[in-house]
């Protein structure tokens, strides 16, 4: 039998195929190529990380526990620190509102809330007003224990919060503790921050939000706040006691004890025709016995003789009117002001002398109720300024000098510079405050009508403002003056802040006067210029509501 022969080809084919050994790379070449199973963290990153825990643990301990009740004098109050940019200190003194300090910068803030009046330790300094004497140095140690107690709680609170939150989030002992660590070297470098720049003078500048009629009351007038309030203990008690007071009478506030020894001079500026204005002027010339009122223009708006009956309230305010006249003011409203009694225009550098101070200025020498800019309108306001100043020097040199300046424009009110102690102005719808070359203050008035008739033209609304400015009765030099701001349209906020002249802080030299500015002046009714119409220091006319209406139509724009 024949058999088949297969090629051996084919078998060959038919066998599973024997797989060569992989040839074996070098140990470096194994491991060259196997992948990190991860990177490593950028430590920026991770340093960031930690950081915000820190902040965020250290914060959530502070709310937590992070507050002391202590008792001071008479009342109970609640100690806390809160973060803050700015730092300073914040008393709130419900219901009355708060009172701001700027007693430190640091990234801490001191919030003290007073939360209610005792009344066993009440009744025992009415049963024996002995104990007031005593109570500054009481108020002093209760404040440095419960400032103690609160340092205490404060470290106890951020280190436990930023150790627990860095335990939360990283899981690690050690890591938690670095945080922990972090937190308390941080808080320790803000108080020594705060104590580096802590200014215990802090209480002659403060800043109070609130009830508006209760203000003057808590603040003070000009001339107890230079000679009582020269130490942060000292200021501190006296506070409690005027809260004391405050909450003994319940409803009843105490009454601002005018300072026989000061001029209140109330400045407003830039009306624009908002009715609301004259109850808030006429609440403040009631609150702080105003003993004339400052007008420094632009009352109307576009000047024409159908406006005229927005001035007649003027009658009503209870104090005396000096005006002068800004660019929305025409001829026509002049006219028509200069008819009404217990009203003083003055213009071209008229003088007239209202309750003991010599006042002169004069109006605006461009009318722009359009807003529109006339060519050469810088060089007209100062050539104003420059007119004023040689009737200043005139009055000088006639035995009359003058004590106050007013014009509606600053850069007309600048060419008075070294002719006058104080001018005064407005127009630029906000407030400030400068001292030029030769010794002259300015001092620029917000605006008292909120931007008037513009309300709707921006968007936020621009505070009403006005100051209380304090002159000394025998010396007509500025002692202090208070900014008043409210809020604007569709704002019930109000805010007072006291401001005084280095010269006139505790310890500070007196500042040379301005050289044509001499340091006495005529008596009333000297024979240059108009005699005051009322020269005694108390208002006359019917009382205004005392609360002040915040209802005032603002908007930002150009003057």
């Amino acid at each position: 039998m024949a058999r088949a022969r297969v090629p051996a080809a084919a078998l060959n084919r038919l066998k599973p195929a024997r797989r060569k050994p992989a040839r074996r790379k070098p140990r470096a070449d194994r491991t060259r190529h196997v992948p990190e199973l991860s990177a490593r963290p950028n430590p920026w990153i991770r340093a960031l990380g930690l950081t915000a825990v820190v902040l965020l643990g250290a914060w959530l301990g502070l709310l937590v526990v992070g507050d002391v009740r202590v008792p001071v004098g008479p009342m109970d109050t609640t100690m806390t620190l809160r973060p803050s940019v700015t730092g300073g200190t914040k008393i709130n003194v419900s219901p009355l509102g708060a009172l701001t300090l700027d007693s430190h910068h640091a990234p801490v803030r001191l919030d003290v809330n007073v939360d209610q009046l005792d009344p066993v330790r009440s009744q025992a300094l009415v049963d024996h007003p002995e104990r007031l004497s005593g109570l500054q140095d009481e108020v002093a140690r209760d404040v440095e224990h419960g400032t103690l107690d609160l340092a205490l709680r404060s470290c106890v609170a951020v280190v436990t919060g930023a150790t627990a939150l860095g335990l939360a989030v990283y899981r690690r002992p050690r890591r938690a503790l670095a945080a922990g660590g972090l937190a308390l070297t941080l808080l320790a470098a803000s108080g020594a921050t705060a104590f580096a720049t802590w200014n215990p003078n802090s209480v002659l500048e403060p800043r109070f939000s609130g009830l508006l009629s209760s203000a003057p009351s808590l603040v003070g007038n000009a001339r107890s706040i230079v000679t009582e309030f020269d130490v942060y203990q000292r200021e501190l008690a006296r506070l409690v006691t005027n809260v004391t007071k405050l909450y003994d009478v319940t409803s009843t506030l105490p009454a601002y004890q005018p300072d026989p020894t000061t001029v209140r001079v109330l400045h407003v500026s830039d009306i624009h025709l908002n009715p609301a204005s004259w109850k808030i002027i006429a609440s403040l010339v009631e609150q702080y016995k105003v003993d004339v009122i400052v007008d420094s223009g632009d009352t109307m708006d576009h000047g024409t003789a159908a406006e005229n009956g927005f001035l007649d309230p003027i009658a009503t305010l209870g104090a005396p009117y000096v005006w002068v006249r800004g660019n929305h003011d025409s001829r026509i409203t002049q006219r028509y002001l200069e008819g009404m009694k217990n009203v003083h225009v003055l213009d071209d550098g008229r003088a007239v002398t209202v309750a003991g101070v010599r006042f002169a200025g004069i109006g605006d020498p461009q009318f722009t109720p359009d807003r529109s800019g006339a060519p050469g309108a810088e060089r007209s306001e100062e050539g104003a300024g420059a007119r004023l100043a040689e009737t200043l020097r005139g009055q000088r040199a006639a035995g009359a000098p003058v004590d106050v300046a007013v014009a509606h424009e600053p850069s007309a009110a600048r060419g008075t510079d070294g002719e006058v102690p104080l001018v005064l102005a407005g127009h630029l719808h906000h407030e400030g405050v400068e001292v030029m070359k030769k010794g002259t203050r300015l001092r620029i008035e917000g605006s008292t009508g909120g931007s008037g008739l513009r309300a709707v033209e921006g968007r936020y609304p621009d505070p009403i403002q006005a100051s209380i400015l304090y002159l000394d009765r025998d010396t007509r030099r500025l002692q202090a003056w208070d900014e008043i701001k409210l809020g604007g349209l569709g704002l019930t906020t109000a805010e007072v802040s006291r401001h005084l002249p280095k010269e006139n802080q505790p310890g500070a030299a007196p500042s040379p006067s301005p050289s044509a500015a001499p340091t006495d002046g005529p008596p009333p009714g000297s024979p240059t210029g108009s005699p005051s119409g009322s020269p005694g220091g108390s208002p006359g006319g019917p009382s205004a509501s005392p609360t002040a209406g915040p209802s005032g139509t603002a908007s930002r724009r150009a003057p």
